[in-house]
């Protein structure tokens, strides 16, 4: 029997890191960090994710928490918390958003603190992740989504080297209400093996 038919049994990792940040899953013990980061960024965020509008309590941090560990432990999602080392603070999240695990098909989300942006934190979190996606979890697939608005997201799955394959056109709506269009990014294993878009 492969591991693939018992899913909750794919090896994940404790944490990926570099010099500067580490990635890892969240702990209930980051509930006030988390808390305080979306807080403090939630103007920033709310024209992008509706995940800027919940964390409004602690409990609801905790809370949340406990259902992304939970959805971990039974691989049906892999959110992630991203950390600067040498000094411990929280500086966003990102995860691998399953689309088929069949046939190795993962979203990548990701935000950020607007307190952490502009230092190369993001990049180089996202950069392990895409490693252990292409390496350890063998997938085929990646791909980013994102408001057609919002530059700077679009910007990161280019830096990366993701091709932008799609938009959509009012596939949506924002947080106001408005219709939004999406850009579809993608980033293939071949591509990956035989390329060095992404610096490492």
């Amino acid at each position: 029997m492969s591991i693939l038919a018992y899913r909750s049994l794919t090896p994940l990792f404790d944490e990926l890191h570099d010099d500067r940040i580490i990635v890892r899953p969240y702990r209930k013990s980051d509930a006030q960090a988390l808390f305080d980061a979306v807080n403090e960024s939630r103007e920033h965020l709310r024209p992008w994710l509706p995940f800027a509008d919940k964390h409004q309590t602690i409990e609801e941090t905790l809370n949340w928490i406990n259902v992304v560990r939970a959805r971990w432990v039974m691989r049906e999602d892999i959110n992630l918390s991203i950390w600067e080392r040498e000094s411990g603070r929280f500086l966003g999240g990102t995860g691998l958003h399953p689309r088929t695990w069949e046939i190795g098909y993962f979203e990548i989300g990701y935000w950020l603190s607007a307190s952490a942006e502009g230092h190369g934190y993001l990049s180089a979190g996202l950069k392990l992740l895409i490693e252990f996606a292409f390496t350890s979890l063998k997938v085929q697939r990646l791909e980013i989504r994102c408001d057609a608005r919002n530059v700077r997201s679009a910007s990161v799955a280019h830096r990366l080297g993701f091709t932008q394959e799609g938009h959509l056109r009012h596939d949506g709506s924002t947080p106001d209400g408005s219709l939004r269009n999406t850009l579809i990014f993608g980033l293939l294993a071949e591509e990956y093996a035989s390329t060095s878009k992404i610096a490492r």
